[in-house]
């Protein structure tokens, strides 16, 4: 790792300056690798597959058995060392449109370029199947992207809440607890220190760091969101992510008390 932060933030900043900052500074710095642009993604940068494969120095990984990994770019070498490894990868639905995440099906004898084509978007739509929300399954490890993480855990996304949802939605169906490690893969300058007051409750936090020159344990003691928080989430979000409509309904037969969207009812 570098002696120091690469971005150095001033007082008073926010979410989105951190991001844009991150975002500028690998453009500027000639890191920034194909989709482009890089602004409002998770972003590809140069050494995503050796920051991939430290994946394979964490105990976690290797104990593990099912393991979820995000669908973006940079972590194509994250859902390779799954596959690679004979684990069942996890891969959510882009957007959570069709439901909350498919297992990748690897078909027999598949070779690496078989196994390559497997954890594209594409590969992913044509070799995977869907998980249910009463299917029982433990998701042992989470490998998620990241705008800018710093070295306590706490992490900024692209700014679409999507990974916290999906972690708070595995909460609901009992996929996950506090066994499940987290982890980020990103460059070195998007570790970065930013003040814990920007963090909200539904905020996710990692216990790892992935970057291509080392790993970093970061030890959060950040609780991790405990569920769905009902009263962030409006009608036309229930609408545009049909398994949260499904898991209100699962949740309110239970007896949750979900006043925000009662009209749903």
């Amino acid at each position: 790792m570098a002696h120091g932060p690469a971005i150095v933030l001033g007082a008073g900043v926010t979410k989105w300056d951190i991001r844009h900052k991150v975002w500028d500074y690998l453009e500027t710095k000639e890191l920034a690798l194909w989709p482009r642009p890089i602004q409002h993604r998770i972003p590809n940068f140069k050494g995503a597959p050796m920051a991939c494969s430290r994946l394979l120095e964490l105990a976690a990984f290797v104990s593990s058995c099912e393991v979820k990994v995000d669908p973006d770019k940079p972590l194509e070498g994250g859902r390779l060392a799954v596959l690679q490894a004979g684990k069942n990868l996890l891969v959510p639905t882009p957007r959570l449109r069709s439901g909350l995440f498919n297992r990748v099906i690897v078909p027999p004898g598949a070779t690496k370029s078989d196994l390559r084509k497997c954890i594209t978007a594409q590969g992913v739509k044509q070799s995977s199947v869907p998980i249910g929300l009463d299917a029982k399954l433990h998701v042992d490890l989470i490998v998620v992207g990241s705008v800018a993480v710093s070295k306590k855990g706490w992490r900024l996304g692209k700014g679409e809440g999507f990974s916290d949802l999906e972690y708070a939605m595995m909460v609901s169906m009992g996929a996950v607890d506090e066994g499940t490690v987290v982890v980020t893969v990103v460059h070195d300058c998007q570790v970065v220190d930013f003040p814990e007051d920007l963090l909200e409750p539904h905020d996710l936090c990692v216990d790892f760091i992935l970057t291509p020159s080392g790993v970093i344990q970061t030890h959060c003691a950040r609780p991790r969101p405990s569920g769905i928080d009902w009263t962030k989430v409006d009608e036309a979000q229930m609408q545009r992510i049909p398994v949260l409509k499904s898991l209100w309904h699962i949740e309110r037969r239970a007896g949750a008390k979900l006043d925000k969207v009662q009209s749903l009812a």
